[in-house]
């Protein structure tokens, strides 16, 4: 993986999606002086006070003080937010790209649990867990009245511990019983395939396995075709974002030298710029086509790379206007007490555009065909329509919806298909290739 000299924020940066919060934004012009905030503290304390004396019953204190600091923080914008123990716990997980637990992709039907896969080389494939088991039992307790984020939650678990999962098996006279022990769990957050010596390259979330698995994925395709690989497709569609660092890694993947990203804060250490380093892997495709596609869904960390290989013009961006979250996230440890998100800074493409609210514009706008159970249902405002978000963006942009649909068909899928067709030659259009400037 490649090194680059990110100056540190003191900080893990993070870019987040949907909150739906209240925002009340005060100028630095209207700050209070300090007796007047230690008035102001006095009031909130009296407050607390007339609470534990008063209420009707005795409350839990500890949850008040958690929920002043939960309101406090909402009331900055969307994004910002207290997190408690548990909820911080399952940030640094989520963001890290690992866990505790089996290692399968489940879905909910019948009211219980049935594996879309077990994930290569985890507890569950070497237990023997099978695409389309049926778990209806974990640890003797029955599935049926569980949600599938309860059952998930129950499945996880200390690394080392074990669990019996009790499995219904097509063409199995009886359930199976099948005992695992918790191991790390690796998210897959990259996915590859070819179309017609295409290669696509699917990107989930901006964990902190996505680079790495974007470098995998375009060596293994370009091993595997070699002078047949006509071009490259990165699908950032529906990816909500992560981590900045990774946003940056992977635009670099594909620039030898220029501007990725700006942020600009308060402070002085939330001023900075990301610049792309030449290395082996961009070399390795300086001349392969590229396009990316984008949509409604397609927020935060994808914006930044869509963004960058846009300005920079090595992409053309196909598909619907991005979600338009152009603000930076820190996660602010409180040691026992959890974390906070803080908004901490905007960002801004290399021609200096924020995309707040705005959202990136594709190239190329290629709508899909919504199925009739779809209509009405397959658009999004994005950030322009969040209460309280930072400014940006249009009128236009607060009430014009994007869409979100993909489906699952690859056959189907009118953006993909547009996609490799502009690579191959069969489609044309004067924004591909993308031209520089001059």
């Amino acid at each position: 993986m490649k090194k680059h000299a990110l100056k540190a924020f003191g900080l893990t940066l993070m870019l987040t999606l949907f909150s739906p919060f209240v925002y009340a934004q005060e100028a630095e012009t209207n700050a209070l002086s300090d007796e007047e905030v230690y008035r102001e503290l006095n009031l909130f304390g009296e407050i607390f006070d007339r609470i534990r004396e008063e209420y009707v019953d005795a409350p839990n204190e500890r949850e008040l003080v958690r929920a002043a600091i939960r309101g406090m923080l909402t009331s900055l914008d969307p994004h910002s937010d207290y997190l408690d123990p548990e909820d911080y716990e399952e940030v640094r997980e989520d963001t890290a790209g690992t866990f505790g637990g089996l290692g399968i992709e489940v879905i909910m039907e019948n009211e219980v649990i049935k594996v879309v896969s077990p994930i290569d080389e985890t507890p569950a494939a070497r237990a023997g867990v099978l695409a389309n088991d049926y778990i209806v039992e974990l640890d003797g307790e029955p599935v049926r009245g569980l949600g599938l984020d309860q059952a998930v939650d129950k499945m996880r678990g200390e690394v080392g511990t074990n669990i019996v999962l009790t499995i219904v098996r097509e063409g199995a006279s009886e359930p199976i019983e099948i005992e695992i022990t918790r191991d790390i769990i690796t998210f897959r957050v990259v996915r590859k395939s070819v179309r017609d010596n295409v290669g696509v390259i699917r990107l989930a979330r901006f964990t902190g396995q996505a680079y790495a698995g974007v470098e995998d994925a375009v060596r293994d395709l370009h091993d595997e075709l070699g002078d047949d690989l006509k071009g490259l497709i990165l699908d950032l569609r529906n990816n909500p974002g992560g981590l900045v660092d990774q946003a940056v890694f992977i635009s670099d993947a594909f620039l030898g030298r220029g501007n990725i990203l700006s942020t600009r804060g308060r402070t002085e250490e939330e001023n900075t710029r990301y610049d792309a380093n030449p290395d082996d892997l961009d070399k390795l495709i300086a001349d392969v086509p590229l396009i990316v596609l984008v949509n409604g869904g397609s927020a935060s960390a994808s914006e930044i790379v869509a963004g960058a290989l846009q300005d920079q013009a090595r992409a053309t961006l196909v598909g619907t206007r991005s979600f338009g979250k152009g603000s930076v996230q820190s996660i602010i440890s409180l040691g026992a007490n959890g974390g906070m998100r803080l908004t901490t800074s905007r960002y801004y493409t290399p021609s200096g555009r924020s995309i707040q609210a705005a959202g990136i514009q594709p190239d190329i706008e290629i709508f899909q065909d919504i199925p009739d159970e779809f209509q009405g249902r397959d658009e999004i405002i994005g950030e322009a329509a969040l209460d309280g978000q930072i400014g940006g963006g249009t009128e236009d942009e607060a009430t014009t919806g994007s869409s979100v649909y993909v489906p699952g068909d690859p056959d189907k899928d009118n953006q993909l298909k547009y996609a490799v067709d502009l690579i191959l030659g069969n489609e044309t259009h004067e924004a591909y290739p993308p031209k520089t400037d001059g």
